[in-house]
């Protein structure tokens, strides 16, 4: 009995003295876990400064000579040594808007029917097809926009919109209308400050709008452009779009959905009030990834929007991204050339972290509001 007992403290003691080195080596092995996740975290962050150094440091002999004007300037002469990146960063942000215009209610269209309306045997095919538009190659788009969209859009599409929304139309009327009514206030204001708008009339600003709303649908029809390069891009950022909005209806509980139905709300009611309600910051999230990529294409775009630099309303006129001129003219660049190029590719990194700034700062609002 006592020998019993005796052994049966041994053991204890033992297993006492066993698990506190199983319980410190399982805190080693997290800890080590830890601190790999840490420094991959802080990686990404040395990464990101690494190559915004290196951009500033190439760059910096055209910034050096050129200052705030290498943004500002509309000017791009390679022979005589001046570059002005402001019709590429034009170009960029007007055709990646536009972009963005066509593709998110498309794309927040698709994802609503695969999630809510679409029989699941039809739901599978259609997510297929549309995430297999993310596996085409960039220069694929790029063949097809110049062997069947440009032909189409030059033939069928531009020559309607110059027609029917071009200069002297009706839609250039109300648009000068509208914008009148949207500047002049502005400009009463800036009045009072006396910000050099003294003499503005309300007649020389109408026709001023006048001048802009004539010229947005005006020129004569090239197929290549600003309205190809933004079909393109809007195509390309679907899947994108379609694809996070889809994860993040199906993310609303079934519940929510029921109570709507069973309160007497009919189906589109259900699906405004409980599931886009609910999912404006994962929709405003992946419209603005979708806008990251449209700022980064290059090949597609470079193929299809005419590549030449200038600053014009007219969105059927040929125009330059700031990737398409650093393809085009990258391999053949040296000195200042080359240190200007890679100013524009500093440029597009400033403009992307600031739509990503943008879009995580109003994510945090809609958050806050909701809560």
């Amino acid at each position: 009995m006592t020998q019993s007992v005796i052994e049966g403290t041994q053991i204890s003691s033992v297993e006492l003295k066993i698990r506190p080195a199983r319980v410190k080596d399982t805190h080693v092995q997290d800890r080590i876990f830890w601190m790999i996740l840490r420094f991959i975290s802080w990686s990404m962050i040395a990464i990101m400064a690494a190559i915004f150094i290196l951009l500033l440091k190439l760059s910096f002999t055209s910034l050096a000579k050129f200052g705030f004007g290498f943004f500002s300037g509309t000017d791009w002469n390679p022979p005589l040594d001046i570059f002005g990146a402001l019709p590429f960063i034009y170009g960029t942000v007007l055709s990646s808007l536009l972009a963005i215009l066509v593709a998110a209610p498309v794309s927040i269209g698709v994802a609503l029917f695969l999630t809510q309306l679409a029989p699941k045997p039809l739901r599978t095919t259609v997510a297929f097809l549309v995430e297999m538009l993310a596996a085409i190659p960039s220069v694929v788009y790029g063949l097809w926009g110049v062997f069947i969209l440009v032909p189409f859009m030059q033939t069928f599409v531009q020559p309607k919109l110059i027609h029917f929304l071009g200069p002297g139309s009706t839609f250039a009327a109300l648009a000068a209308k509208l914008l009148t009514a949207l500047v002049y206030p502005f400009i009463l204001i800036f009045q009072v400050f006396r910000l050099n708008f003294d003499g503005w009339s309300l007649e020389q600003t109408s026709q001023m709008m006048m001048h802009f709303s004539n010229q947005i649908f005006a020129g004569p029809a090239y197929g290549v452009g600003l309205l190809t390069a933004s079909l393109i891009l809007a195509i390309m950022i679907t899947p994108t779009i379609s694809s996070i909005s889809r994860e993040v209806f199906a993310s609303v509980p079934s519940q929510e959905r029921e109570a709507a139905l069973a309160l007497g709300a009919t189906r589109w009611e259900m699906i405004r009030l409980s599931v886009i309600a609910s999912c404006k910051s994962g929709i405003l999230g992946a419209v603005i990834l979708g806008l990251g990529r449209a700022l980064g294409e290059t090949m597609a775009v470079t193929m299809v929007i005419g590549n030449r630099n200038e600053i014009k309303p007219a969105i059927l006129a040929p125009a330059q991204s700031m990737a398409s001129v650093i393809a085009n003219e990258y391999n053949e660049a040296s000195g200042l050339h080359l240190s200007s190029l890679v100013g524009i590719g500093l440029s597009l990194l400033v403009i992307s972290l600031l739509v990503n700034s943008i879009a995580r700062f109003t994510i945090w609002r809609v958050e806050r509001v909701k809560k």
